[in-house]
């Protein structure tokens, strides 16, 4: 586990106590935390994103998200990461519409060079969007497929240890990993499924053995 996003606005109508514990402990672990990209737009469209990133400096995360998912605002890449930045904290941008359906040619060439300006701005990672469902949204039709050919383009442009795909269910995880094979990092992986997934990874599932990129490689070949 590279992260744990403290997901949505739980975190933030939960007891205090609570929330800080759960960060503090994974800290303590060392695993790094994130917020999700919700409330940050929520911030910004209600003219508080200072607030908001002063709250999230005071629980002790490491890294916030943000985005333009289901809000319009006018972001300036390079002021909000340098703001972030003088609290302690990280950034990552999530790319793509929660309401608008999947990427099509344009608005994948759209959020590529989005993503870019973040990264040139300061962040240190992108997340490409698919929220609870996988269906209709990011690089998932309205049936859950995944469209490898736009996957394969983020991957192009930023490489496996910057962008991270959402992966919130069964055949989304299944789909990235039967695609990338072991190096693609998934993310909004719910907790009770995270040995599953890894399970998956090592190819140590019978629907993971089928596949030349996860399954393991014979003892001779790690002696070797």
């Amino acid at each position: 586990m590279s992260i744990l996003k403290i997901s949505m606005a739980c975190w933030m109508v939960a007891n205090e106590s609570a929330t800080r514990m759960k960060i503090a402990l994974a800290r303590a672990h060392g695993v790094p935390t994130v917020t999700g990209g919700g409330p940050f737009e929520i911030a910004v469209a209600q003219g508080e994103p200072t607030a908001y990133l002063d709250l999230c400096a005071d629980v002790g995360v490491t890294r916030i998200e943000c985005g333009q998912g289901f809000t319009e605002s006018h972001l300036n890449p390079r002021e909000i990461v340098a703001a972030a930045k003088s609290r302690g904290l990280d950034v990552q941008m999530e790319l793509g519409k929660k309401h608008d359906g999947g990427f099509n040619r344009q608005t994948l060439s759209a959020w590529i060079d989005q993503g870019q300006e973040w990264l040139d701005a300061g962040a240190v990672q992108l997340v490409v969007e698919a929220r609870e469902s996988a269906r209709g949204v990011g690089l998932f039709d309205q049936d859950g497929h995944l469209n490898a050919a736009y996957a394969d383009r983020f991957v192009y442009a930023f490489g496996f240890d910057t962008v991270v795909f959402e992966a919130p269910n069964k055949p989304s995880q299944f789909a990235l990993l039967n695609h990338f094979g072991r190096s693609v990092h998934l993310c909004n992986v719910r907790l009770e499924e995270v040995l599953r997934v890894e399970i998956y990874r090592r190819g140590l599932h019978s629907d993971a053995f089928g596949h030349t990129n996860l399954r393991p490689s014979p003892p001779d070949s790690l002696a070797t």
